[in-house]
């Protein structure tokens, strides 16, 4: 039962439909905050006490502004399958390149300052900062073009590096822990769950503001 005198911390979350996105859920909800996941398909998630879902558009500053109005903290999975976009021509399963994530952080950049929403956990491909001579030029160029627009912005914000997905993980997989996982999923599930938790503990205790942070070891990759 949630306190009374407890302050209700609201999560607006992109990219709900990854592994990593199923894990964030299943966090934020056992510490009972509430989680708003933006997505196309309403029905996609079934109803939980504490989740509620939207529809928005990550690449439209003025969706994100509506999505994100009156909440605490933005968490946005710029490389998640099935991210929030209005298009007929692009497959929804589609998992952003670097210049569709230069545009959706700017979106989100934008529409955030403009509904006073201060907060961004922003999660992707950001090890490219740490080691930029191993990746390609364009996802180097895109990564620095995304840390810069934040350093130029009101948003107190935090770059969290992902970590490796594992197509199928849903909420349950996270809700309930079985002693009798599919064979091969202990690892990735624990992976995933530590950065859920890191990302949890960092909303808490607002920590890391303005930096870039890994919470898994770079040998697990």
């Amino acid at each position: 039962m949630k306190n009374a005198e407890t302050p209700v911390v609201k999560v607006v979350l992109y990219g709900a439909m990854s592994s990593l996105g199923s894990a964030l859920m299943a966090e934020l909800l056992r510490r009972q905050h509430e989680v708003i996941a933006i997505v196309d398909d309403l029905t996609a998630l079934a109803p939980r006490p504490g989740l509620r879902t939207k529809p928005g558009d990550l690449f439209d500053a003025e969706r994100v502004k509506q999505s994100v109005a009156g909440c605490s903290a933005v968490i946005c999975l710029l490389d998640a399958p099935g991210l929030p976009f209005n298009s007929e021509t692009v497959e929804t399963t589609l998992v952003p390149g670097p210049v569709e994530q230069v545009l959706a952080a700017d979106a989100l950049i934008d529409g955030m300052q403009a509904a006073g929403i201060a907060r961004l956990f922003l999660v992707g491909d950001f090890d490219v900062l740490d080691d930029p001579e191993t990746f390609e030029p364009l996802q180097r160029h895109a990564a620095e073009e995304i840390r810069e627009a934040l350093q130029s912005s009101a948003l107190r914000w935090t770059l969290v590096n992902a970590p490796r997905g594992v197509p199928g993980l849903t909420i349950d997989h996270f809700s309930q822990i079985s002693s009798t996982l599919e064979p091969g999923l202990a690892e990735p599930l624990e992976r995933l769950m530590r950065t859920a938790a890191g990302i949890a503990d960092e909303l808490r205790l607002n920590l890391h503001v303005g930096e870039h942070v890994n919470f898994v070891a770079t040998s697990e990759f």
